[in-house]
C-alpha cells in the first residue's frame, strides 16, 4: 500500500480553499487585472456625489477557483481507490501537486491589499475565524455520529480534516504586512517552509506544519501582478502545458509504487515520515518547483471569459467545507468496501463524476444563501462602530 499515511485525521488527507480560499474566501468584488476596471473619476464623466459603479468580478479567477475545487473533490474521491489502482494513485499524486497550491496562490493574490484596517480585520474574523469554529465543531459531531466515535474531542487547536485551510488563511493574512516589508519575501518563505519540514517538534497545534510548508505559495500570490497571470495565459504556454502535464502523469505513474503520497499533504516533518532531514529539504524544494510549474499549466487552461460555472466561483469555500461531510461519510459508512465495483475502471469514473457533481451543487447560489449564516455572518453586534459607520447611519436616518 503506497498511501500508508492517510490524509484525513489526526497526524495520519489532505485538505477547499480564501478561498479561500484556494473554495477560497475572496473579496466580494475582484478587481480585474486591466486598468480599465478602476473606479471612474469625475474626469470619466461621473458626476460629483453620484454613486460609482461596482467593480466587476474577474471571470478568470472565478473560473480558476471553481475548477480547482472540482479537482479537490475528485482527488478526495480517488483517495480510497489508490491502494488498488496505480492509475488512480498517479492521478491523485498529480492533482495533489497543484490543486491546493493554485487555491493558495489565488488567496495570496487577493490578500495583497490586506492591512490592519478595522473593516478588513472584521471580515477576517467573520469570513475565516468564525467559519473555522463552526465547522470544526460540526465536523467533530459528525465524526462522533457517523464514525460511532463518541470520544472524538472538540479541539480548536487541532484542526480536523478540511478546516486546516481556514487556520492557515487566518495566519497568512495576518502576516501580509510583514511580507510587504521584507526585501526577498519568497526566498524567506521558502526558508521558513524548509525549516518546518526538518522540525519534528512543531506538533499538531493549529496544524502549523501545513501552515508553514504551504506558506511559500501564499507569498508567491502576494508577489504576483496582473501581468504574471497574463503571461501564463498566452497561447504558447497553453500548448507547452500539454506535454508537461503528460510527463507529470507518467512520472507519477512511475513513482506511485515507490513514493508515499503523504509528502503532498505537507503535514509532517521528514523525521516523522522516517526520512533523514536532508531528504525533507530536497523534497520541499522539489515539490515547490513541480507545484509552481503545474499550477502555471493549470492557470494556462482556465477560461478567461464568462462560462456557465463562473458564478460558482464565488461559492467555492461552501463547496470545499460542505463536501467534506460526504467525503468522510463515504469512508465511515464503508461504501468503498461494500461495493467492490467502485474499484473497477467504470466505478472509478462513476466516483469521479459524482464528486464533481456534488461539489458543483454545493457551490450554487441557493446553497450559499442557505449556509451564509455560518460562512459569512454579519455579526454587527460583536464589533464597535467606528466613526465612519456612525456617520453613515446618521446620514441614512436624516
Amino acid at each position: 500500500m503506497t498511501n500508508s499515511v492517510h490524509p484525513h485525521g489526526h497526524r495520519t488527507p489532505l485538505p477547499p480553499v480564501q478561498a479561500p480560499a484556494a473554495g477560497v474566501p475572496t473579496p466580494r468584488a475582484h478587481p480585474a487585472p486591466q486598468a480599465a476596471t478602476a473606479p471612474p473619476t469625475p474626469a470619466d464623466g461621473t458626476a460629483k456625489g453620484a454613486s460609482k459603479p461596482a467593480k466587476q468580478r474577474d471571470a478568470f479567477f472565478d473560473n480558476a477557483k471553481y475548477l480547482a475545487i472540482v479537482l479537490v473533490a475528485m482527488a478526495h474521491s480517488w483517495e480510497p481507490l489508490t491502494d488498488h489502482s496505480r492509475v488512480a494513485e498517479a492521478l491523485y499524486m498529480t492533482v495533489y501537486t497543484f490543486h491546493m497550491p493554485a487555491f493558495i496562490v489565488i488567496s495570496g493574490y487577493f490578500s495583497r491589499s490586506f492591512d490592519m484596517r478595522p473593516d478588513r480585520l472584521k471580515r477576517l474574523v467573520t469570513g475565516v475565524a468564525v467559519p473555522y469554529v463552526i465547522f470544526e465543531v460540526a465536523y467533530t459531531f459528525f465524526k462522533r455520529w457517523a464514525d460511532d466515535d463518541p470520544t472524538q474531542p472538540i479541539s480548536l487547536l487541532d484542526p480536523w480534516y478540511l478546516t486546516w485551510f481556514l487556520v492557515a488563511l487566518f495566519v497568512w493574512r495576518l502576516t501580509v504586512p510583514l511580507w510587504k516589508l521584507v526585501r526577498w519575501p519568497l526566498p524567506l518563505a521558502l526558508a521558513v517552509a524548509t525549516l518546518a519540514v526538518i522540525s519534528p517538534d512543531i506538533g499538531d497545534d493549529l496544524d502549523l506544519q501545513r501552515v508553514l510548508q504551504f506558506l511559500p505559495f501564499f507569498v508567491l500570490g502576494l508577489c504576483m501582478k496582473p501581468e504574471h497571470f497574463q503571461l501564463v495565459r498566452r497561447r504558447e504556454v497553453r500548448i507547452l502545458s500539454v506535454p508537461i502535464f503528460a510527463c507529470a502523469l507518467l512520472l507519477a505513474y512511475w513513482a506511485a509504487p515507490r513514493m508515499s503520497s503523504v509528502w503532498f499533504y505537507r503535514r509532517d516533518s521528514a523525521q516523522e515520515l522516517g526520512f533523514p532531514w536532508w531528504i525533507g529539504v530536497m523534497m520541499t524544494l522539489a515539490l515547490f518547483g513541480c507545484s509552481v510549474i503545474l499550477t502555471a499549466c493549470f492557470f494556462a487552461w482556465v477560461p478567461r471569459r464568462k462560462m456557465w460555472f463562473t458564478v460558482l466561483g464565488a461559492g467555492t469555500l461552501y463547496g470545499y467545507l460542505l463536501h467534506g461531510f460526504l467525503a468522510k461519510g463515504s469512508r465511515f459508512w464503508g461504501w468503498f468496501d461494500d461495493y467492490a465495483w467502485l474499484h473497477k475502471p467504470a466505478g472509478e469514473i462513476f466516483v469521479t463524476v459524482v464528486a464533481a457533481t456534488v461539489v458543483t451543487l454545493l457551490c450554487t447560489p441557493p446553497v450559499q444563501r442557505m449556509f451564509r449564516f455560518a460562512m459569512e455572518p454579519k455579526m454587527e453586534w460583536a464589533f464597535k462602530r467606528d466613526a465612519a459607520q456612525l456617520a453613515r447611519e446618521r446620514a441614512k436616518s436624516s
